[in-house]
């Protein structure tokens, strides 16, 4: 009897549990389509929008720049909020990466030379295009992973030490100098450029200054945004005033006409150069939106990860993978989609560890965290339990579909105000560009210095690429050479380092999977050498007549 009553109080308790959350998801989704929080939302996609298309003001800026609006927001709606100007702004750095070549955000360094390849060829409209389709999948399948596998995948994050993040930083690195433009040498060169540059400053593990040469600005190590704007914008400035036979844009004679079509003949012309065509490339791709879905959503739910890593991975396997990998680098959609379809569904992952451990994925969620513990929300595995914050977590998971949703409208209206920028003379659009350029890097930290390390950049972008030699892995080598460093130097402390590699399984699949990356290529290059040695017949003796 006793046995009895204990379990039919636990199904009581279970029933009650289930009509609880059924109840709470009720609350979450009224409140999700109350008109006060949908046109804060409106307001916040329009304010991410503008922030993240204006070179050197990144995603994490416009959360930092609008937390102290908050404090006049209930919980529910300043996180909608926040969702939502994270996904616009997430986006629309985007269109300067498509269309002056200045990567909006860090994880757009990934694929800038094929979208950049795209505006010269007069296609930014169907750049921007899958960008924008492609990033909105990325999201809502984010989304999907979030609200399925929070506290499953989440388990998993808590596993990660200090030799798993070693070999994932490295795993970035490696994909970025790999699927660069050019041989893997000049990647591999600009990738130990990258690394020489990170290690300015005071390192993560040393007490000492390093390769400062008594300049107080370094002390803090290079800014690796107004690195980013240099190496890629103002590299590209100069190329467009220094080399004279340099082509117009393609995109600034092609199909222009100078009889203006009417309003409605426009639009229609306008939404079918945007979506033209997308779904069928929607369903052909179907397994590379969920490749790079999956790798997003991975590596976006590992404290510290972020999406730039989740982006130059996707972008590697897609290249790997594809049936045309010589397009990638000069206009290949394909990279560009699996790419942002990656970085997008990061968003999501990054708020599994933040929601069910307390740890920020990335630096957004930790301005979320202290935003929830400001308003007396802490969370943790109890948050999913407790009724009341569960209608919490239910309004940020219908929030991530409703923001990505939005992003549709307000980022077709986005390209087509963007797309002006191509019908801009360049005389008048470069000096635009690099005062943006100064502007978006003066802005992070209000120093004249980054100024000059952002012009410094500038040139050495410009002598690089005279050489052939990319720049993506550059801006990734400053970005995770310290925590590269770091985690290095932490191995290297802990008693017996090597054969910790292998009582850790995770640490062993990573570590193999990134010196396949390196030594592949290596070994069928030398087994093709071998089977041509081979098959070339050898001299014949003959007698002569």
């Amino acid at each position: 009897m006793c046995c009895l009553a204990t379990c039919c109080e636990s199904n009581f308790r279970a029933g009650c549990w289930a009509f609880d959350m059924n109840e709470a998801f009720e609350t979450a989704l009224a409140n999700a389509f109350d008109l006060q929080i949908l046109f804060v939302m409106l307001l916040a996609a329009i304010y991410g929008l503008f922030v993240g298309a204006i070179p050197g003001l990144t995603a994490t800026m416009a959360v930092a720049l609008f937390v102290p609006f908050t404090f006049f927001l209930d919980t529910s709606t300043g996180l909608a909020a926040i969702v939502t100007l994270v996904a616009c702004s997430i986006f629309a750095g985007d269109i300067p990466t498509t269309l002056v070549r200045i990567p909006g955000t860090p994880s757009s360094a990934a694929y800038t030379d094929d979208a950049y390849a795209m505006t010269r060829q007069g296609l930014h409209e169907r750049s921007l295009g899958v960008s924008l389709v492609f990033s909105v999948v990325g999201g809502l399948l984010g989304s999907a992973v979030l609200i399925v596998a929070a506290p499953q995948l989440a388990r998993v994050a808590t596993q990660f030490s200090t030799f798993e993040y070693f070999w994932l930083f490295l795993l970035g690195l490696s994909c970025a100098a790999i699927v660069s433009r050019g041989s893997r040498l000049k990647g591999a060169l600009a990738l130990i450029i990258g690394l020489l540059f990170a290690t300015i400053g005071m390192g993560e593990v040393h007490s000492q200054p390093r390769l400062t040469f008594g300049v107080a600005e370094l002390i803090t190590g290079i800014n690796f945004i107004p690195a980013m704007i240099g190496l890629f914008g103002v590299s590209e400035v100069l190329r467009n005033v220094l080399v004279a036979n340099d082509a117009r844009l393609e995109s600034q004679s092609n199909g222009q006409s100078s009889e203006q079509p009417s309003l409605r003949a426009s639009l229609s012309g306008s939404i079918g150069r945007v979506f033209g065509g997308l779904p069928k490339r929607l369903w052909q791709g179907k397994v590379g939106v969920l490749r790079s879905s999956a790798i997003g959503s991975t590596v976006g739910m590992l404290p510290g990860a972020g999406a730039d890593i989740a982006a130059w991975i996707s972008y590697a396997a897609s290249k790997r993978l594809s049936k045309e990998p010589d397009q990638y680098g000069t206009g290949s959609l394909e990279g560009i989609a699996n790419a942002t379809n990656a970085n997008n569904s990061a968003l999501a992952g990054a708020w599994i560890p933040a929601l069910v451990l307390g740890i920020p994925g990335d630096s957004i969620t930790a301005i979320v965290i202290g935003v929830l513990m400001m308003k007396r929300v802490t969370p943790g595995p109890e948050i999913f339990e407790n009724p009341e914050q569960s209608v919490l977590v239910y309004g940020i998971y219908i929030t991530f579909i409703l923001a990505n949703l939005l992003l549709i409208p307000l980022g077709f209206v986005a390209i087509q105000t963007g797309s002006l920028l191509v019908r801009v003379p360049r005389r008048v659009l470069m000096p635009v560009i690099l005062l943006f350029c100064m502007v978006g890097a003066y802005a992070i930290e209000r120093s004249s210095f980054d100024v000059w390390v952002m012009l410094g950049m500038g040139v050495l972008g410009f002598v690089l690429e005279e050489y052939e030699i990319p720049l993506g892995p550059v801006v990734l080598g400053i970005i995770l050479g310290g925590r590269l460093e770091e985690s290095f130097v932490r191995i290297l402390t802990k008693a017996e380092p090597i054969p910790a590699f292998s009582e850790r399984p995770i640490a062993y699949l990573l570590g193999a999977l990134c010196l396949s990356l390196w030594l592949t290529p290596l070994a069928l290059a030398i087994y093709k050498r071998a089977s041509k040695t081979k098959r070339q017949p050898g001299p014949t003796n003959g007698s002569s007549g």
